[in-house]
């Protein structure tokens, strides 16, 4: 795994060893991030379910100002830990690590994000109760972007209930982004 784009291009990160996470390909985050790169320097940028971080570490290769990342697995963080120093990103950075639905609570309601990406476990309905915990908090705005990775067969229909519009989807081989704005 290795950042795609932007300072650090074609540095190599460490990934948690084990099942317990299911880091992104570099297609994959390569195609998602030239959809959303024109918005990305400058940004601030919300990781949740961080794994390796590397979601957030090409976000701040790409010139974001700042990224949050959120994990609470030991073996993830100390890889996020390494992978943000190794970058030189430790001042850019904020790690919570702690359960999603805590730090969620305790983050700035005075700085909005200008994108919030989440990668939890599959077919769990775990994007559904973030959802809901973000549908009232005041760093989403209506222009904040949440990016939702899932599997292809997650259905989200129910993002209308709670106050969400789909701007887009794009669907991978075994996977799909899902792009939520605030209705």
């Amino acid at each position: 795994m290795r950042i795609i784009s932007g300072s650090k291009r074609g540095m190599n990160l460490q990934t948690p060893e084990g099942l317990g996470t299911r880091p992104t390909s570099d297609r994959i985050k390569e195609t998602l991030f030239n959809m959303i790169s024109f918005d990305i320097p400058g940004c601030r940028f919300l990781d949740l379910f961080s794994g390796s971080g590397q979601m957030g570490i090409e976000a701040l290769s790409r010139g974001a100002s700042e990224v949050v990342f959120v994990e609470k697995d030991k073996t993830a963080i100390s890889c996020i830990e390494n992978n943000l120093s190794k970058a030189k990103f430790t001042d850019e950075a904020t790690l919570y690590k702690e359960d999603v639905f805590s730090a969620l609570n305790k983050l700035n309601e005075n700085e909005e994000f200008d994108f919030v990406f989440m990668d939890p476990p599959y077919n769990k309905l775990i994007e559904k109760q973030v959802l809901e915990a973000l549908a009232n908090k005041s760093y989403i705005s209506n222009e904040t972007t949440i990016i939702v990775e899932a599997s292809l067969d997650t259905d989200i229909d129910y993002v209308s209930e709670l106050g969400y519009t789909i701007a887009k989807e794009k669907l991978y081989k075994t996977n799909k982004h899902i792009f939520l704005k605030k209705a």
